[in-house]
């Protein structure tokens, strides 16, 4: 069992989830709401909590994820919760795609509408607000997920707007890519006209969607080493991607997984400019997965930064790194909890960073859900870096 190791921030608060522990995504909402979804071994969807005291989290809702499948991932703004349903370790769920529900009281949602993916169902959603929320997804026909823009203008009846997928991943199309590689979509951040892809096996991914009828790519970057591309997360303002690999397997037996920072100044050809600093230590050897994962995605109404990411490393815990210097990126705080009962390392998933600084990350296997006050020195970084 590992002891906490804490640089930068004080734990403020921990919640149980009622005994459900495997939270995966996380989310802030209007009044205090706290929105975590599920990975789904514990049967659980969707969890809210209040959280206007961090210190006190209370357990306000929660409901039963559907059976054959699971809901983890969530999404909240413009006064809607929007939920994933996707089959989950070979079950065959009811329903699949994306329920949208109305958050006129943020503790108690009521669901309004649904979008019928087909197929295996929606892995991630992305919606900031407006007109539409950008999916991947595994309609029929279709082996791996690709990119779907839904209209969600009327939320009672969403529709499909645009889809992308490289050639060859089509029904029908002959794959011009190793058997070994795959070529999928795990979600997509839009600013401007541009979206940017993780694209799994194949790196990163940027279209232009000037067009939404004829949705074309700009760039495509293929990492040397590694694989699972998970976030693809532009810098406000610069031209600067930073991107995380998923690590996928226990230890350290596959390619390692990590942060990089992309430069897009020429964006037809795109650059990897420096690896953010590994955590060092004996994580491989603590048991379960090591390398990185999630981060927090500057979205309105949390925390923005185009020069401080927060990253989220499995059993490493939170990483917080200053990318100031896109070539030269600094660790400046870093937070790993005590393990968590009946695990042997923590398995740090989310993270959420709150305009007044907070940050609720997650464990998705029993640690369930922490909330964290960074310290005057993170704190006087995280101000000035705000945008």
């Amino acid at each position: 069992m590992h002891p906490a190791d804490i640089s930068g921030f004080t734990q403020s608060g921990h919640s149980d989830l009622g005994g459900f522990g495997d939270g995966m995504q996380v989310m802030r909402g209007e009044e205090g709401a706290l929105y975590v979804a599920h990975f789904g071994p514990s049967g659980k969807g969707t969890s809210i909590l209040d959280a206007s005291d961090p210190s006190q989290l209370r357990l306000v809702r929660q409901w039963d994820g559907p059976a054959g499948g699971h809901t983890h991932k969530v999404q909240v703004a413009d006064g809607m919760l929007m939920t994933n349903h996707e089959a989950f370790r070979g079950g065959v769920p009811d329903r699949v795609g994306m329920a949208i529900y109305d958050l006129s009281d943020p503790f108690d949602p009521r669901e309004i509408g649904f979008w019928d993916s087909t197929g295996l169902g929606v892995h991630r959603i992305v919606y900031e607000g407006g007109q539409f929320a950008y999916l991947s997804a595994r309609p029929t026909g279709f082996d791996e997920r690709i990119f779907m823009i839904i209209d969600v203008s009327d939320p009672e009846h969403p529709v499909e707007r645009a889809r992308w997928w490289w050639p060859g991943m089509g029904p029908g199309e002959t794959p011009t890519w190793p058997e070994s590689e795959s070529r999928s979509v795990h979600h997509g951040m839009v600013e401007g006209d541009r979206a940017y892809l993780g694209f799994w096996d194949s790196g990163m991914v940027i279209l232009d969607l000037a067009n939404l009828d004829d949705i074309g790519v700009v760039s495509h970057l293929q990492w040397e080493v590694g694989g699972h591309t998970h976030t693809t997360l532009p810098m406000p303002g610069r031209n600067v991607v930073v991107v995380t690999d998923e690590a996928v397997t226990n230890g350290c037996d596959d390619d390692p997984h990590m942060v990089r920072v992309v430069d897009i100044t020429d964006e037809a050809n795109p650059e990897v400019v420096s690896i953010c600093p590994v955590p060092e230590g004996d994580f491989c050897d603590r048991g379960l997965r090591f390398g990185a994962h999630c981060l927090h995605e500057n979205r309105p109404g949390s925390y923005r930064s185009a020069e401080v990411v927060f990253a989220t490393y499995f059993n490493g815990g939170l990483r917080v790194y200053d990318v100031a210097d896109p070539v030269s990126p600094a660790e400046i705080a870093h937070w790993i909890p005590a393990c968590p009962p009946d695990q042997s390392a923590c398995q740090i998933n989310d993270v959420w960073v709150d305009e007044d600084l907070l940050v609720y990350v997650t464990d998705r296997v029993n640690g369930c859900v922490y909330i964290l006050q960074p310290d005057a020195a993170l704190s006087t970084r995280l101000e000035a870096a705000r945008l």
